[in-house]
């Protein structure tokens, strides 16, 4: 089980491809820290928001949610450095990935803010310093960036650091449905360039990294999803208000936190005809909360993908 915990909806970043800022949630009702005991036991859970160090009480929920978790991961936009870097003192034991964009006005650009990028940075280099193991950046491909994507990528290598990359999305999540992509061609050539790179690498997770890059491709091209979707069966999403949906892409409500147990929720008649909507869906979406857990499912998939494009193709040249 893998779960997207996205504790508030409250943001202070005011994102070009995200306008969750523009809808936040009221700090009074958002799900307290105790309630978050009511979850199940997970594999992996992100703590996300919104903003998530805008919880005042941050600490409190990663200290009921960390015992019921393998691995966790909180994604922020690194804004609130000394807020940051005092929490991760304490949860040494976690992840953390810092939202980059892009770099210099490229970032701050996208994420609506001047001095975004020096701000992240800073958090980045703080966590670095204070030795976070876990500790990686998360970087959203749109329009506004992509010729940016091999600078934040050489930066990420040479510091250490984790890089996931994802595409931008439309979704009830986001409130935005207007996110295109226009410049596909130079998109696809950038990224084609990121998976060649994780090739040649010899970290394995960079190697199944390259496999969930290379579906992005198929995802900007309009093409099926390689990897059927099991989202309201191995994975779940909580927003702010107690609400559990199968994923951050269909806005279909099965049940909430608040209002019975989790496992009345999981096993509720709103979670078939959640999980039945899942199945009928043609979003073909390819994000990396509903790929990963098919990913350890069929393993064998991306595993011949890779057996195939770094031992069977030569991977050694990287322009």
């Amino acid at each position: 089980m893998e779960a997207v915990l996205a504790v508030t909806y409250r943001c202070n970043a005011r994102c070009d491809m995200c306008h969750t800022w523009r809808f936040p949630s009221d700090k009074s009702r958002e799900v307290t820290a105790k309630e978050f005991d009511k979850l199940p036991k997970m594999r992996f859970a992100n703590i996300t928001g919104g903003e998530p160090f805008l919880r005042e009480d941050l600490d409190e929920i990663v200290q009921i949610v960390k015992p019921k978790v393998n691995r966790m991961v909180i994604s922020t936009n690194g804004l609130l450095t000394k807020r940051i870097v005092k929490f991760m003192e304490k949860h040494f034991d976690m992840g953390i990935r810092i939202s980059l964009d892009g770099f210099l006005e490229s970032h701050d650009k996208v994420r609506g803010i001047p001095g975004a990028f020096d701000k992240a940075l800073h958090t980045l280099i703080e966590l670095k310093m204070l030795g976070i193991k876990d500790l990686g950046i998360g970087s959203t491909v749109s329009d506004l960036n992509y010729k940016d994507l091999r600078y934040i990528f050489t930066f990420a290598e040479s510091m250490g650091l984790e890089l996931p990359i994802n595409i931008v999305h439309n979704s009830y999540y986001f409130h935005k449905m207007d996110n295109s992509i226009e410049h596909k061609e130079d998109i696809v050539m950038e990224i084609q360039w990121a998976i060649r790179r994780y090739l040649r690498s010899w970290k394995i997770k960079n190697w199944f990294r390259a496999y969930f890059t290379d579906g992005i491709i198929d995802y900007i091209y309009g093409r099926q999803r390689r990897l059927p979707c099991e989202a309201g069966e191995n994975m779940f999403v909580l927003d702010p208000h107690g609400d559990i949906f199968p994923c951050n892409m269909l806005d279909i409500r099965m049940g909430n936190l608040r209002e019975k147990s989790f496992d009345e929720i999981w096993h509720s008649k709103e979670a078939l005809v959640a999980r039945a909507k899942v199945a009928r869906c043609d979003l073909d979406c390819w994000m990396i909360g509903s790929v990963v857990a098919p990913m350890h499912k069929k393993i064998w998939k991306p595993s011949l993908w890779i057996l195939k494009n770094k031992f069977l193709t030569n991977t050694s040249t990287c322009e």
